[in-house]
Order: C-alpha cells, then structure tokens, then sequence
C-alpha cells in the first residue's frame, strides 16, 4: 500500500471513528460475527433438541427466551438463526456486488452500444418488483438456503451496477487513464488496474447496505414458508411458529422480531456512516 492509498485509509477511519452511530453499528455487526461464530459454544442446548414437558415454557433462568410448540430452546434457535442470516446476507451481496461491479465497468468504459444495452437491461429488471420476481423464482424450485441466496444476489445486482458505471464515466476521463491508454496499456488493465479501485467506495456502502436488505428478504421468505425450511433455525421461520401463538407465548416472535431488527438497522448505520465518511463534503 502506497503512502496515498494509506493517508486515504487513515482519514477515512478518523471521520468514521468520529460517527458514534456507526461505530455502534459496527460494534453490533462484530458482535453479531462473535455470535454466529461461537453458536456451539454459547447456546445452551442443541437447536432442535424437542422436550415435551417444556412446550411453550415462558422466559427463565433455565430457557432465557424461552421455548417454541415442541420445547426447543429460544434462545439457542436465535443464535444459530444468526448463522444462516448472516450467511445469506454474505453470499447473496457477494453476488449482487461481483455482477453488478462488472456491468457496471463494462458499460461505464466502453460506453456507446453497449452501454445503451446492458442499461436497457438493467432498465428491465428494475421494473419488476425484486421481492414477487424472488416468489415467482422461487415457486419453480425446491425451498432450499443455496438457491436462496443466489435468487437474492441474482436479482439485486442492479443498483450497483448503476453506481459503478456513474463512478467510471466519471474516472475514464481522468488523466491518468488518458496516460495508461498512451502507454499501450490493455482495456482490462485499465478497467481492473486502475478504474475498480477508485470505483469502489460506492459499491462498499452498497454491499453494506444490501447485507441489510437480504437478511430482511431472507426473513420475509422463511417467514411465508419457502425460504430456510425447518428444523434448520431461522428468524423468519420462528417467527412463523410464533404467530400461532402470539396471544400467549409473545416470547417466539419478539426475541427473532428483535433480532432482526437490531441486525437490519446495524448494518444500515454502519453503511451510512461509511457513506459519510467517505465523502469529503460531510462535516463532523
């Protein structure tokens, strides 16, 4: 890393550091890294160990959030929950962000027919709405977390695929890529070598952002019954046998509701101040 690339690291962390937001937010995203991590060793019991004569037991010391209509532990299903969220969110934007960085590049640098092709395309996909076009998808296939997470990343590519082409519209013009062109450099030199990493700060915000976006499609999914199918714990499918319940046991839908929550607005403060950070124009 050069003296350049570590004067912009170094400012960039300060004015992070200076958000309190977001520093809680990443604070909650290690947190939420730790937990999935050392779900064996934190869990009290195994996910999916039934116990009939604790059906629908309210929170104790013994069960801290308590037990679902087959006796298994809350608070155990919430942890490794977190796994698979957090494993969706991950794969899914991996996706999304590796398509769309591509598009994005290809489009921006060559501009002209292809340009013109590829945002008509991208223009077509946006019209349809992401979460029935993931139903519609998924109807054809079987339930299952793999298929899952590629119809999340396969359909949310667009908008940064729009980010980095704006960004390399703007890059392609600079004087240095006017000096590589000169040098006989190759057009996937130019694109990988020099215009990517100056194009990546909006797609880092976006990834952040999209992590949010696809835990929450991921719930909304298992939530309905065709997303993570059970026994594999997930927030979106204890929820779902909680609403049964709800009138009495109102533990199985606030511990995974909280859950998701706090995951979806970490995320969505930790991309926010990344955004802020790296523009020069905030003040803190």
């Amino acid at each position: 890393m050069d003296f350049k690339h570590s004067y912009m690291y170094a400012v960039f962390w300060q004015r992070l550091k200076r958000n309190r937001m977001a520093m809680a937010g990443g604070c909650i995203v290690a947190l939420l890294f730790a937990v999935s991590l050392l779900a064996p060793l934190i869990a009290p019991s195994d996910p999916n160990t039934i116990d009939a004569w604790q059906v629908l037991a309210p929170p104790s010391w013994q069960h801290w959030f308590g037990t679902d209509e087959l006796g298994r532990d809350v608070f155990s299903r919430v942890l490794y929950g977190a796994r698979i969220s957090l494993k969706v969110g991950f794969v899914a934007v991996g996706i999304a962000v590796t398509i769309g960085t591509v598009v994005g590049l290809v489009s921006g640098y060559y501009s002209g027919l292809t340009d013109t092709v590829l945002m008509r395309v991208v223009d077509i996909m946006l019209c349809f709405p992401a979460f029935f076009l993931i139903l519609a998808v998924i109807t054809f296939l079987r339930p299952d977390i793999w298929y899952i997470m590629a119809i999340i990343g396969l359909t949310g590519w667009m908008g940064v695929a729009r980010l980095v082409r704006a960004e390399t519209l703007s890059i392609r013009e600079m004087d240095y890529i006017m000096a590589a062109r000169s040098i006989g450099c190759s057009d996937l030199r130019i694109i990988f070598r020099h215009i990517l990493p100056n194009a990546m700060s909006p797609v880092l915000v976006s990834a952040t952002l999209g992590v949010a976006a696809a835990i929450l499609t991921e719930s909304a999914l298992s939530f309905l019954g065709i997303g993570v199918q059970p026994p594999t714990p997930s927030w979106g499918n204890i929820l779902t046998s909680g609403k049964d319940y709800i009138e009495f046991a109102w533990w199985l839908s606030l511990f995974p509701g909280l859950a998701i929550l706090v995951t979806v607005l970490a995320y969505n403060l930790l991309g926010e101040g990344i955004r802020d950070a790296l523009d020069p124009r905030v003040k803190y």
